[in-house]
């Protein structure tokens, strides 16, 4: 059996605005009602796998234990890396944690890509598994349709077959347009997908022999790690001595015996809103429309909007992707898609709080977002999903007023303990100690009035905190 290990951290800035730092685009429902994330799992799952080893980080290790169980997976290993690496390093950890099965299958693999044939993909898998049994180290490359100047390349020593491993000559950088064209008409190269597949013993013996300097800081990490509420949390300290640097710099380019296998599966990074656009059902003007959207008179173009409460309507649009949430829209020329990430660093040089920030805040019992923001009041919207906690807590500038609008509520404010259910209402005195969870089996949601000279979310102390959140 094979052995997942999908990696899912990023920065998400190649998709603004629905992806962001917060909530990078692999947590994202942006091809259909499930994540990137959520596809990547169910892809890896059945007969030929084991549960999955996620390498996340301390920001979204709750946001992917409930997508994942979200979707039925409920044994699935979260490891927590304390800072980024790169994926030399979060690879490595993972070897180490198979360790005493040196004979196991490693998959790795991206969380943020789309596989629009999965058959086609797990044939190209089982493909590798059998040249993996045999010692080597196995790559998967993209079948290319064009010309592209934004993938790195597999060249390979014989023609590409889809789903036949083929010896690897080298890695190519990303070429400029007349070298990757260049490339594509040899018929030799593939884009490199970034997905790997090897035993454990074999990568662990690549690293030794190519990447030494990385084995001490990740197995010390691994050793002094710690069980932390279900998740695996590797040693700050120790993982940061590791060097950042990815895995095919530390060791495939160095190592010998690679071998490629052809993947022909309807595949996408999802790098740019055109290549979102590109994967997404269009109408016979090439307009393709998610959400409260109107195309009038448009051609090859996105609309996608991601509030209820918007209408997009698009007159007149050629080759736009234009994208509407509450708190920021984007209205970019799709030639000019791959910039977007230029935007994201001007907005955050600029301290813009949508840069980073989500209008949806995920916390490991549920979510809140602002509805309305003024001087000296704040107006949230909370849901606590069931069984959440809040933290024990008080605040030293601000009173709150809470009134719940769907499921049940149990509130602590000093010592009284009371049950809150739809249309009842608690105060919240400047001071008091308080607590909100939710008992039921049904999300519960609730509207939060808040009201001081400081609203900002550093004003909590918290006593207790079944989240061991400081």
């Amino acid at each position: 059996m094979i052995h997942p290990v999908i990696l899912c951290g990023g920065s998400g800035t190649r998709l603004w605005p629905s992806s962001r730092q917060a909530f990078p685009k692999q947590f994202v429902d942006l091809i259909g009602p499930e994540s990137l994330f959520q596809a990547t799992l169910r892809r890896l799952t059945g007969p030929d796998f084991t549960a999955p080893l996620i390498l996340t980080n301390e920001e979204f290790r709750f946001l992917a234990r409930d997508q994942a169980e979200a979707i039925g997976l409920i044994d699935a290993e979260i490891v927590l890396e304390p800072v980024a690496r790169d994926t030399a390093p979060a690879i490595l950890s993972a070897a180490l944690m198979l360790e005493d099965t040196p004979e196991a299958l490693m998959l790795v693999s991206p969380s943020d890509h789309v596989i629009r044939n999965p058959k086609a993909f797990l044939a190209a898998i089982r493909a590798g598994a059998e040249a993996a049994r045999g010692g080597a180290l196995v790559t998967f490359g993209i079948v290319p349709d064009r010309p592209e100047s934004g993938y790195g390349y597999l060249e390979l020593a014989g023609p590409a077959k889809a789903g036949q491993p083929v010896p690897l000559a080298g890695f190519s950088e990303k070429p400029d347009a007349a070298r990757a064209a260049q490339m594509i008409a040899s018929g030799n190269v593939l884009w490199n997908a970034g997905v790997f597949l090897f035993r454990v013993q074999d990568i662990l013996a690549a690293f030794q022999a190519h990447a030494p300097e990385l084995i001490a800081p990740c197995r010390a990490a691994r050793a002094a790690g710690q069980r932390d509420l279900g998740f695996f949390r590797l040693d700050a300290r120790e993982y940061g001595e590791a060097r950042p640097i990815s895995i095919d710099y530390a060791v495939m380019e160095k190592a010998a015996g690679i071998v490629a296998v052809p993947v022909d599966a309807g595949w996408s990074d999802l790098g740019s809103w055109e290549s979102l656009r590109a994967v997404l059902p269009a109408d016979d003007h090439g307009v393709v429309g998610t959400g409260n959207v109107t195309a009038i008179g448009c051609e090859n173009t996105l609309l996608r909007c991601e509030d209820d409460n918007i209408r997009l309507v698009g007159l007149g649009l050629k080759n736009i992707a234009a994208i509407a949430m509450r708190d920021a829209v984007l209205v970019a020329d799709l030639s000019q898609a791959q910039q977007v990430k230029q935007v994201v660093a001007e907005l955050k040089a600029a301290g813009v709080p949508q840069a980073d920030n989500y209008p949806r805040f995920h916390r490991p019992w549920g979510w809140y977002e602002t509805l309305c923001l003024g001087d000296r009041f704040q107006v949230k919207r909370i849901m606590v999903k069931p069984g959440g906690v809040l933290s024990l807590q008080s605040h030293v500038h601000r009173s709150e007023h809470w009134i719940v609008v769907a499921g049940t509520a149990r509130v602590r404010v000093g010592e009284e303990v009371k049950l809150l259910t739809e249309n009842q209402s608690v105060y919240i005195p400047l001071g008091a100690i308080h607590r909100m969870e939710n008992p039921g089996k049904v999300p519960m949601y609730l509207i939060e009035v808040q009201t001081g000279i400081y609203l900002g979310e550093d004003d909590i102390q918290r006593y207790e905190d079944v989240y061991n959140r400081g």
